[in-house]
Order: structure tokens, then sequence, then C-alpha cells
């Protein structure tokens, strides 16, 4: 079979398969909130490779305190938030990965409706939680199945291609 049929084989499957799962995932995303973001993952391997919610909440206590410290970063949470803004990070990820969690904070526009996060604040921040997940010893492959499952959401995050400016508090 020549390169270019294999390619237009691939596509088609793959819009198959992603049709097919279509009326599967609103029947998933049905019972979780619809300010998620995305719809869980399925099992809880990837739950259990971040230590449960106990690690997941050390995960985020070192992540702020990155945040805080990187320059590119430190304008958005250094304020009186950061206890809400963890809180909510740790639901958020937890029902992502399906650990019987239920995020019950806004959507992710409304939470950065009036922030202008440019493309370096945006790379600041996912550098400084993977530097978090490393510290505390998540797998590769766990890191970059939740990565893989959050990298969407920067078309509603990243809302400015100018200068990054934060919201006043």
């Amino acid at each position: 079979m020549n390169l270019k049929m294999n390619k237009m084989l691939t596509a088609m499957l793959a819009a198959t398969t992603f049709m097919l799962a279509m009326p599967v995932c609103a029947e998933m995303a049905k019972d979780h909130s619809p300010n998620l973001g995305n719809t869980p993952m399925e099992g809880t391997e990837t739950f259990q490779a971040f230590g449960g919610k106990a690690g997941l909440t050390k995960i985020m206590d070192d992540f702020m305190v990155g945040l805080v410290a990187d320059p590119r970063t430190k304008p958005f949470f250094d304020n009186n938030k950061q206890a809400h803004i963890k809180a909510m990070l740790v639901e958020q990820m937890c029902e992502l990965m399906n650990g019987g969690c239920k995020y019950p904070g806004r959507d992710m526009t409304s939470s950065h409706a009036n922030m202008k996060v440019n493309r370096e604040a945006f790379n600041a921040l996912v550098e400084q939680f993977q530097f978090a997940m490393d510290k505390n010893n998540v797998p590769f492959s766990a890191q970059n199945k939740l990565l893989a499952k959050l990298a969407p959401m920067y078309r509603v995050i990243e809302t400015t291609d100018g200068a990054a400016v934060p919201p006043k508090m």
C-alpha cells in the first residue's frame, strides 16, 4: 500500500473512531463538572501514580511555590488567592484523573477572562508544573498522560500575544 493511501486510511479510521466515541464521551461527561475543561481519564492508574489526592495536594503546594518564585508567573499567583487556586487545581486534576473528586470551580474561560496570559507565561506555568511533578517523583508516563489532557486548555487560557497582564487583585 502506498504512503498516500495509508495516510488516508489512518485519517478515516481516526475520524470514525472519534465519531463513534462522541456519544460515549457525552455520556461520561454528564456525570462530571461542566466546568472541568475536558473529560476524565478512564481508570485510576494515573491518579494513583500521582499519589492520590494527598500526592496532588503536595504537588500543588510545590507548584505554587514555583509559580510565585518564577518572575514570568509571579504576577499572576503572588496574591491572597493562593489557597483557593491550589484547592481548585487539586480538585480539577483529581477529577480529570478519575480520582473520585468533583471540580466545583468555574470553567477555564471564565477563570481567565480578566487575565492576559501570553505564551511565555503559559509555558512557564507548564514548566513549573513539570518541576513540581518531578520533585514528587511522578512517573514521566503519568505526567505525559495528564499534560495531554490539559494541553487543549491553552486555547482559552492564553488570551494575548502581547505582554502578559495579570488581573488587579
